[in-house]
């Protein structure tokens, strides 16, 4: 079993994962991305590198029984995948609280009001393995709790019920 969790930065995707009771391993992709060099530039304006996604697909082509947690896991193959979603506002502010630049953490917050990252999810997994889970005003161990049903089969998949469009006015 391979889950991918994944979402816009800040969603709350390490949180919730470091506290999953699972058997699966929890592979936290952006650190293994950085450790092991896995990409193919550096983007200085935004502070990041540019993932080498093959690379990386290639490196967990023997992991099994893991839930890969990144911003870019929904581009790997995964049997599930949970998109944590934040609403914008909210998560504009817990990227300036981290220390995020004003323009970086507003941008985020305008791809998480346009879905980007679900709709990503949708194209590349279907809407049969997509689970969408809002983490907004939650407390992490009730996100973990929601992927932990969703690792077990025990949640159904759902995608599009969560709208964060009326804070693009």
């Amino acid at each position: 079993m391979r889950v991918a969790v994944t979402g816009t930065p800040g969603t709350g995707k390490t949180t919730a994962t470091d506290r999953l009771e699972t058997c699966l391993e929890v592979l936290h992709l952006n650190e293994l991305i950085e450790d092991d060099g896995l990409y193919e530039a550096v983007d200085a304006d935004r502070d990041s590198v540019v993932a080498d996604l093959e690379a990386l697909e290639e490196r967990l082509a023997e992991r099994e029984d893991v839930v890969i947690e990144s911003h870019l896991a929904h581009h790997l193959e995964a049997d599930r995948v949970a998109v944590l979603r934040c609403r914008p506002d909210e998560l504009e502010r817990r990227l300036s609280d981290r220390g995020e630049s004003e323009e970086k953490a507003a941008e985020n917050a305008e791809s998480e009001a346009l879905d980007v990252i679900l709709a990503e999810a949708v194209e590349n997994h279907g809407l049969e393995s997509v689970y969408e889970i809002d983490t907004t005003g939650r407390e992490p161990e009730a996100v973990a709790a929601d992927l932990e049903a969703v690792i077990a089969g025990e949640r159904e998949p759902s995608a599009g019920e969560v709208d964060f469009l009326e804070f693009l006015s």
